[in-house]
């Protein structure tokens, strides 16, 4: 393997603080909650704002695998599990990479098509009462969807163990600023033809106001509870996987698309980046996590599998 990963061996958390500037200018636009707006709050008596929430960073780490062109994982993560889903004509669909609740989505569980949902019953076994098992759970995300065991699943089925099969995040991301301030500003939608149409319609020029914000300090924190892979008990070749795969997606953020919206841009302020535990510990580049991804796979194939579902109502 060309990524030593023994400095991590005995770390129960992986914590990396990115710090972030905007690609260009000072201003920045903030994610916004319905009824709500900029979530911003105060700590320590520093005035702070959340950028980025913990789903939508969600969001973002697993779109590092996928190629939206292609509708299929990007080169280095060629042969991973997942689940791909087709309409009755054999066109994509859709795939549990790129649903919300991944193999939660109605169009896997949902469909007419029960050959899936009977292939994942016979992984897991009959756990209608009793504890779950663990060990067979663990194993069937593995051969199915291997990203759940980063980003957690919920089974919300009743034939499914009664609904009770799930995981939490091993992985997670948010972005918050401090020392922020108000940038306010404005415009005016122009209508050269009709200034004075009715606006309700979409004539006329209609001016607005535009809120955005600056910080002192901008952090992309980043958490991989490397303890919660390890109690998978999957062995050594799929726990090695998984921990490759988390550091790959989070290089693969930080050195792509960080364009969280139009106005909101950024990059790293340093091109190395360090953990804040354990201290010193440095996320490779992107080239060795790409040699290193594929390799981990190559030694996983065993375990894991493509699966197509045909989605019918």
């Amino acid at each position: 393997m060309s990524i030593d990963l023994k400095p991590l061996a005995n770390i129960r958390r992986l914590l990396f603080e990115v710090a972030l500037q905007p690609m260009q200018g000072k201003r920045f636009q903030p994610t916004g909650f319905p009824d709500l707006g900029a979530a911003t709050y105060q700590a320590g008596g520093t005035a702070c704002l959340l950028v980025e929430s913990a789903q939508s960073m969600a969001n973002r780490l697993e779109e590092t695998l996928w190629d939206s062109g292609k509708q299929s994982p990007v080169n280095a993560a060629n042969g991973i599990s997942y689940v791909v889903v087709k309409d009755d004509s054999g066109d994509y669909l859709t795939s549990s990479i790129t649903e919300s609740h991944r193999l939660n989505s109605p169009y896997i569980l949902e469909s007419s098509d029960k050959t899936f949902v009977d292939a994942l019953k016979k992984e897991l076994g009959v756990q209608e009462s009793g504890p779950i098992d663990r060990t067979a759970f663990t194993k069937a995300l593995m051969k199915f969807d291997i990203n759940a065991l980063l980003h957690g699943v919920f089974l919300a089925k009743k034939d499914l163990a009664g609904g009770r099969l799930r995981l939490a995040r091993a992985i997670s991301s948010f972005v918050e600023a401090e020392n922020i301030a108000t940038a306010a500003s404005g415009g005016v939608k122009n209508d050269h033809v009709d200034p004075s149409g009715d606006t309700a319609k979409g004539f006329g020029n209609v001016p607005f106001h535009r809120e955005e914000f600056t910080a002192e300090k901008i952090t992309a924190f980043f958490s991989v509870d490397l303890q919660q892979i390890r109690s998978y008990g999957l062995g050594d070749d799929p726990t090695h996987l998984l921990i490759v795969l988390a550091l790959f997606k989070i290089r693969s953020l930080l050195d792509g698309d960080m364009r969280l919206r139009t106005a909101c841009d950024f990059k790293p302020v340093s091109e190395k980046i360090v953990a804040r535990n354990p201290g010193g510990y440095e996320l490779p580049a992107m080239d060795a996590l790409s040699i290193e991804l594929k390799a981990a796979i190559v030694n996983c194939k065993a375990n894991m599998t493509v699966t197509t579902v045909t989605y019918k109502k």
